[in-house]
């Protein structure tokens, strides 16, 4: 998974089992998703089960799901759920908890009937308070004869004991929208789509969007990549996405070299418009063949580009890990009980270091960008809890006071990768990498096969160096910070002041140089402040009122807006301003000058260390 606010990155985990279609089996489970009669924004969805031999049957509704590390009660946007016996006659349900239900009779029942909500009408913001918000790229949306976004564990539930069941999923859909997903459809009528799948588990890692038709594909070796757009206004199409995602893509299957996990690749990208009540939670969440993106449509198109780039990389990525190389926690993951793993360093961290590694390999950033980057994740793991073991972290993860040190997945986790890297290329004299650990350990486990977490470390040792496998015990397992300084120092990389683009309104992640007026609404610029070069350069100063940019208005309903579209100014671009200024109105017309700020980074230095530096960063 991975989560952005802002232009800010936050963030998957993925699955097991490959998803290999079957034909449907006589005691299967049958859903049918009605996406043609919607009402009230619900749509109705009928189960027909397996036959069952004990007089009471349980059915869940997901608690959690893989790569989300939160309890989203996916039952709490169910209703009205009725059972019935093959004669019509309604048979005793009764809700256990919010996502679990008691059917009486069971041995007589021919068909369940429900009503599902959508998640996406229910966010209230982007915000890492809201802990009750469903991530939007795991949520679920209805707009009846526009967009549906089937996140299929939002949809479908599952009979206890029943986990192992074939399903065959039915959906029904208006003929002008298209539901694509990685899964193949078994009919072929404009109106109706069957899917068949060998289990639950993976069922619900087959997400699917209908909306108009705006899909693209191509071809990364042997793998069919699919990318499916669904933009609100037709701002942008999939066309449009295709060409930076495709070079994208060839460039991770060159770094990743033979590991391959699937054949077919589905990108289901919906685009949320700010305007309506809509997606909040921008970012993405993989599965094993499919990864869901959530952004706002207001985005400009470079920006969105990067922001994919960065997003993608990293979910397309985890057919490394979890899918090929995992432990038995996610092999047989229990939705409404489920037991965490001790390697989200590995699941995650691993994942997001090869999504920054890979641009600087294949020349898609520079190696100053990198460094940038690293150093960034540097500074924010250090904001967390530097000492807690990660393990300790990863196995309660969805506890308190765990919970809380999650993002550091995606900022230590990487660095732990990173560091990993380092000393396997010290040893072997930049001949081998982390990659070439993943490539082993994906030969020894593969999709089928899980480990034992606490004998991965031993696994790891064996096929490295004793010096990783302490790195791990005193670092990972360990409660000792890592003291980054001296591995970079391995590779001749020294500490360095770098400067960086910032933003017009804030400065670096925490201090603003705007606030509102309650009374107004209207967005001032501090009195006190030190303006930057952007203000400066317009002749903005302290105190004034900024009233519109580029003919467009703001205020305080609209500045996380003025917030996106400030993130697309380049210097150079041409802007006015209205502005209002001891009173009275103004104008003030000039040229974009973005502003930029010193932060400690990093830099090479030491050339005698130049072959084993290159070696890590584009061996």
């Amino acid at each position: 998974m991975k989560k952005i606010i802002l232009s800010l990155a936050f963030v998957g985990f993925l699955w097991s089992c490959s998803p290999t279609q079957t034909a449907t089996k006589q005691n299967d489970v049958a859903v049918t998703i009605d996406l043609v009669n919607v009402k009230d924004d619900k749509v109705m969805v009928t189960v027909t089960p397996p036959t069952f031999t004990n007089e009471t049957a349980t059915f869940h509704f997901p608690k959690t799901v893989p790569g989300t590390y939160s309890e989203d009660d996916y039952g709490r946007f169910i209703e009205n759920v009725k059972a019935y016996d093959a004669k019509g006659n309604a048979l005793k349900v009764a809700k256990t908890d919010e996502n679990s239900y008691s059917i009486s009779d069971a041995t007589k029942l021919a068909k369940i009937t429900y009503l599902v909500n959508d998640t996406f009408d229910t966010e209230g913001g982007a915000g890492f308070g809201e802990s009750e918000d469903v991530f939007s790229p795991a949520g679920t949306n209805i707009n009846a004869g526009v967009n549906f976004m089937l996140n299929t564990h939002g949809f479908i539930g599952y009979f206890k004991g029943k986990e192992e069941t074939p399903y065959k999923l039915t959906v029904t859909h208006p003929e002008n929208l298209v539901g694509v997903s990685a899964m193949t459809d078994a009919d072929p009528s404009a109106t109706s789509d069957v899917f068949l799948m060998p289990k639950y588990a993976n069922l619900v890692e087959m997400p699917i969007m209908y909306s108009k038709p705006d899909f693209t594909s191509f071809m990364v070796d042997d793998m069919e990549i699919i990318i499916s757009v669904y933009s609100p206004t037709g701002k942008y199409t999939a066309k449009q996405i295709t060409p930076n995602m495709e070079n994208m893509m060839k460039a991770q299957k060159r770094f990743l070299g033979p590991i391959n996990s699937t054949k077919k690749y589905a990108i289901l990208l919906y685009l949320s418009d700010m305007a309506a009540k809509d997606a909040k939670g921008f970012g993405a969440l993989e599965h094993p063949t499919s990864t869901t993106v959530v952004m706002p449509e207001m985005m400009g198109l470079e920006m969105l580009q990067e922001q994919l780039k960065d997003v993608v990389s990293h979910e397309f990525f985890h057919i490394v890990t979890p899918l090929t190389i995992h432990s038995n926690e996610i092999q047989y993951f229990d939705f409404n009980n489920p037991q965490m793993s001790e390697h989200l360093w590995m699941y995650e961290g691993v994942t997001e270091y090869f999504a920054n590694l890979f641009q600087v390999n294949q020349g898609l950033i520079d190696e100053s960008e990198f460094f940038e980057r690293i150093a960034g994740k540097i500074a924010q793991s250090r904001q967390m809890n530097d000492n807690m073991s990660f393990t300790k972290m990863s196995k309660n993860v969805l506890n308190a006071p765990y919970k809380d040190q999650y993002l550091n997945v995606y900022q230590k986790g990487a660095l732990i990768a990173m560091c990993m890297d380092i000393i396997i290329r010290e040893n072997s004299n930049g001949q081998k990498g982390i990659l070439n650990l993943m490539q082993e350990l994906a030969k020894e486990y593969g999709t089928k096969k899980a480990f034992k977490d606490e004998e991965l470390f031993a696994k790891i040792t064996e096929l490295t160096y004793p010096a990783v496998g302490e790195f791990l015990t005193q670092h990972v397992a360990g409660e000792t910070p890592i003291p980054y300084e001296q591995f970079f120092a391995k590779m001749g990389v020294t500490e360095a002041s770098i400067e960086v683009a910032g933003n017009p309104f804030l400065k670096g992640q925490t201090q603003p140089y705007i606030t509102v007026n309650p009374s107004t609404k209207e967005i001032m610029i501090l009195p006190e402040i030190e303006l930057n070069a952007f203000m400066t350069t317009l002749g903005l100063k302290n105190n004034d009122t900024l009233l519109a940019f580029n003919g467009k208005e703001y205020n305080l309903d609209n500045i996380y807006d003025l917030i996106m579209a400030s993130m697309n100014w380049k210097d150079g671009d041409a802007m006015n301003v209205k502005i209002k200024r001891d009173g009275k109105e103004q104008t003030i017309k000039g040229k974009v000058v973005m502003p930029k700020e010193k932060q400690d980074g990093y830099q090479s230095t030491d050339d005698s260390k130049k072959t084993i530096r290159e070696a890590w960063l584009r061996g």
